[in-house]
């Protein structure tokens, strides 16, 4: 009971907001050499985005359990068309547009609109029909919201997050991240907390995706990570062991079976990571392949961590050379006014981060580039 009334005390102040959007921008710090404007607001707890081959923006909404189209129908930099996708869903977090497809979740299905940029283009006015993909998930809302991501073969990948702080369940498909397979999954990494975020190495095309490390372990313990998939079925040591060494006190002294892959990076305590993408565009010749992740911020810290984005460099192999801070400012004297959720690149190169506490989108572009 102290932990339920702990998390919804944290929510109400997380989700009250004094400062108005310019104010919150006003207060960013970004990498030098980079500009951020307000792309959207008024879009009520947004997460993950996608885009269309026309254009459109997709972005699914938490709270309301909705996915909204968006449009910057004049160039001018800012959206000035939304679009009602689909309503009535359980925690819609998790978009993916493939081959004029839109995929999106609830917490335990995935449904589908065809051609639907033909489909809006028609009738904007109309919600258009959906069509289940699968219902074959669990239906635990604590840990269920989703991510989705098709990989470079068009094979769609999501996560199941465990139902608890830690535990074990003889369902399989919690903590995993799963790759939907002709109706049924193929377990592609287990062992995985809560993961809400992943992607693919545009070179060498394995799976990296990050994972939110447990609670009531005290303030700087265990870290968050991030992962990298080398084959099916790795596992990553949730319950048993957390971020690189931390013995779970209930499940540490009993054996899985399986030998446990250790983080390529560990992210820090209680930061809560969301969202990661790799870089591949072309307006940011720099961050060439870097991973964007946002780091949704701490809820039960004595102090609070977090709430910002960063950049992460990979060498040849893989593995973490450097983490650099790349959008600061949503933490200030303990006050909080925004919580990056997810990040996404446009086709023109810019880059997008969601903030599902001020309702808004960021547009990050280069400072010297005129406004598009």
């Amino acid at each position: 009971m102290k932990t339920v009334k702990l998390f919804i005390l944290s929510c109400i102040i997380f989700w009250t907001n004094p400062l108005s959007s310019n104010e919150i921008i006003n207060n960013l710090q970004i990498a030098e050499g980079s500009k951020i404007q307000i792309f959207a607001s008024d879009i009520d707890s947004p997460r993950q985005m996608t885009q269309g081959d026309d254009g459109r923006l997709y972005v699914g909404s938490r709270r309301s359990g909705k996915i909204f189209a968006l449009q910057d129908t004049d160039n001018n930099g800012v959206v000035d068309s939304k679009e009602l996708v689909a309503q009535n869903l359980t925690f819609a977090t998790g978009v993916s547009f493939y081959d004029g497809d839109l995929y999106f979740s609830e917490v335990n299905k995935i449904w589908k609109i065809e051609d639907i940029s033909i489909k809006l283009n028609q009738s904007s006015a109309k919600i258009p029909e959906r069509i289940l993909v699968t219902d074959n998930l669990p239906s635990d809302e604590w840990h269920g919201w989703k991510w989705l991501q098709h990989d470079y073969d068009g094979k769609l990948y999501t996560n199941v997050g465990a139902p608890c702080n830690v535990c074990l369940r003889d369902d399989k498909r919690y903590a995993s991240i799963l790759r939907l397979n002709e109706g049924s999954w193929d377990y592609v990494a287990r062992g995985v907390r809560n993961s809400v975020g992943f992607d693919f190495h545009p070179v060498s095309k394995k799976l990296f995706f990050t994972d939110n490390g447990r609670d009531w372990l005290g303030d700087d313990s265990p870290s968050c990570e991030l992962n990298r998939v080398d084959s099916d079925g790795q596992f990553f040591g949730f319950p048993y062991m957390h971020a690189s060494n931390v013995t779970d006190p209930e499940f540490g002294n009993l054996s899985p079976g399986y030998d446990f892959v250790s983080p390529v990076s560990e992210l820090g305590p209680h930061v809560a990571p969301t969202g990661m993408i790799f870089y591949t565009g072309n307006l940011f010749t720099e961050y060439k392949n870097n991973i964007f992740i946002t780091l949704h911020g701490s809820w039960n810290r004595s102090s609070k961590v977090g709430y910002k984005v960063i950049r992460v460099v990979l060498d040849d192999d893989g593995n973490v050379s450097e983490k650099l801070d790349f959008i600061s400012g949503w933490l200030k004297n303990e006050k909080v006014s925004g919580r990056p959720a997810a990040p996404f690149m446009m086709k023109d190169g810019s880059l997008l981060i969601s903030d599902d506490k001020a309702n808004l989108i960021y547009r990050i572009t280069p400072k010297e580039l005129a406004l598009l």
